[in-house]
């Protein structure tokens, strides 16, 4: 049997973001969503969702980009001068490996990110992060013992098939970061396997800085294996206003008109493809 999780992430980031995951929801295939505590929109995210019971929510735990839950004076290893956590993933990267970021911090500003979360009454499905910083060596293991405390068993693994291209051309470096990425996530499979947690078997999403179009998304689809697979996607009504908000240069509207495609939907009637969510797996 093939079952098939598409989950939007960032929900909580923008209103612009919220309003199309509840569309892709209502009218095409988004079957899950990824909270992000920080996330300026956050209460309107939670709002949405509580009219929206069918939709799965896990928490997108986030290191970077985003005010922390916490003081910033509590987590000085985390935040910039401004106090926001540092905004890109190459600086968190630096500073990690240099032994800059204390894991205690970590600790305490997942813990809060998910307490948050947890302490609306929300049945929190999965848990994945921004930008995937989950599978860093260390990360993983305090991730892991959040999620357990919270009885939360599911947890996304990025391990994009060095085969899946999403009809996107992309450089060497690309290559080699995606593959460095995939060893890191099947680590953390591994990790998590061990302490009972269930795990979606393959993984596709954005690929070279593109996103899911229709026709990626068709791709998929017509190509699924067996078992559970994750699509993660990143839709969004307004591609001026989020581009401007994110910094990336992104076709959001093109993710929602694709997850709301009718020839998506069709296709996936025809395969016999049954649309879950993380709460599915345990």
């Amino acid at each position: 049997m093939k079952k098939l999780i598409v989950n939007a992430d960032d929900f909580g980031r923008h209103v612009s973001i919220n309003k199309a995951i509840l569309q892709g929801h209502a009218s095409g295939c988004i079957t899950s969503a990824s909270l992000m505590p920080g996330g300026a929109a956050f209460a309107d995210a939670v709002e949405k969702a509580a009219g929206c019971p069918s939709l799965g929510v896990g928490v997108h735990l986030t290191l970077i980009g985003e005010k922390p839950v916490l003081c910033p004076s509590q987590i000085p290893s985390l935040v910039d001068g401004e106090g926001r956590l540092v905004s890109q993933y190459p600086q968190f990267l630096a500073r990690f490996l240099r032994g800059c970021i204390n894991l205690s911090e970590v600790r305490a500003e997942l813990t809060a990110q998910m307490d948050k979360v947890a302490a609306l009454g929300i049945a929190i499905t999965h848990v994945d992060s921004h930008q995937h910083l989950h599978v860093l060596p260390g990360i993983t293991d305090i991730v892991l013992d959040i999620a357990a405390a919270c009885n939360v068993k599911a947890l996304r693994i990025p391990a994009v098939p060095l085969y899946f291209t999403g009809g996107y051309p992309y450089r060497f470096s690309q290559l080699l970061g995606r593959s460095g990425l995939t060893v890191l996530a099947k680590l953390a499979n591994c990790k998590a396997k061990s302490r009972g947690f269930k795990m979606p078997d393959h993984f596709f999403g954005i690929v070279a800085g593109g996103g899911v179009r229709e026709e990626c998304l068709l791709d998929i689809v017509r190509n699924l294996p067996d078992g559970v697979s994750e699509i993660m996607v990143h839709p969004g009504d307004n591609d001026y206003v989020l581009s401007a908000d994110t910094g990336w240069s992104h076709s959001f509207q093109a993710e929602l008109a694709a997850v709301s495609s009718p020839q998506v939907s069709r296709l996936l009637k025809e395969q016999k493809i049954v649309l879950a969510s993380f709460r599915d797996l345990w």
